[in-house]
């Protein structure tokens, strides 16, 4: 690990937090990650080799524990010690001022975190009892298929064929489903603006839609508006909510 040679509680928390990918890793088990491939299905583009260098060095800082599996497939569960969840807070705090002042740009929608993501606001319990098959077309990868299954005990993103007939198609890329969970965006007019189309039941589209939550950052109005908003929608003047400019 690089040092600062500052003796400064900032540089020398810096040390270990501001390395690539730490706060990523912390910031999925403070949302519930336990598992490796959870944490490796939380920060597309790490290879395994780095996640595991990064666990072992908040091991020995004592941030991060790690305990054997009672049973199954998965050998170990990783969790935040009691210096860990005291991250909580700045975490928080780094996300929030974020959403403030940093603009979202492109390459900050990775479709793989995207869906992940997705899947980790849907509140099951909302659910109807069956669950639900939301088959998702993104337009940036159109010859691949991702499939949501809305189930308990909590949804999860597949790539193969999950079994059963899909009950909704989304079609949308993930820039726009981005904005939707930060709430730059409205579902409802997302699919006024030719951004989104949800084929289905409207009444399993209603369903579905009221299983999704916001993104914890929804309600930081963001300060920045460097970079325009996606194609057929404009921000109001004077403010960052976007309005639909044309149908598409």
């Amino acid at each position: 690990m690089r040092t600062y040679g500052q003796y400064c509680p900032v540089a020398r928390a810096a040390e270990l937090l501001a390395e690539r990918w730490t706060l990523v890793i912390v910031r999925n088990l403070l949302a519930g990650c336990r598992t490796y491939g959870e944490l490796l299905d939380g920060a597309p583009g790490i290879s395994r080799a780095l996640l595991t260098q990064r666990l072992d060095l908040l091991q020995e800082h004592e941030v991060v524990a790690r305990e054997a599996a009672p049973s199954g497939r998965v050998r170990y569960r990783y969790t935040l010690t009691e210096r860990g969840q005291e991250l909580g807070p700045v975490v928080r705090a780094i996300g929030e001022w974020g959403a403030r002042w940093l603009e979202l740009e492109p390459h900050h929608s990775d479709p793989a975190y995207v869906l992940f993501a997705t899947g980790r606001l849907i509140d099951v319990d909302r659910a109807p009892p069956r669950g639900l098959v939301v088959r998702v077309d993104l337009a940036e990868r159109p010859a691949a298929r991702y499939w949501l299954l809305v189930r308990r005990p909590r949804a999860e993103v597949c790539t193969s064929y999950p079994g059963r007939v899909e009950d909704l198609v989304l079609r949308t890329s993930s820039e726009v489903l981005a904005r939707c969970h930060l709430r730059h965006l409205g579902f409802a007019q997302a699919e006024r603006c030719g951004l989104l189309e949800i084929d289905g039941p409207r009444s399993v589209v209603r369903a579905f839609l009221a299983c999704v939550r916001p993104s914890p950052y929804a309600h930081i109005p963001p300060k920045t508006t460097t970079r325009p908003p996606p194609r057929g929608v404009t921000a109001q003047r004077g403010s960052s909510a976007p309005t639909c400019s044309a149908t598409m």
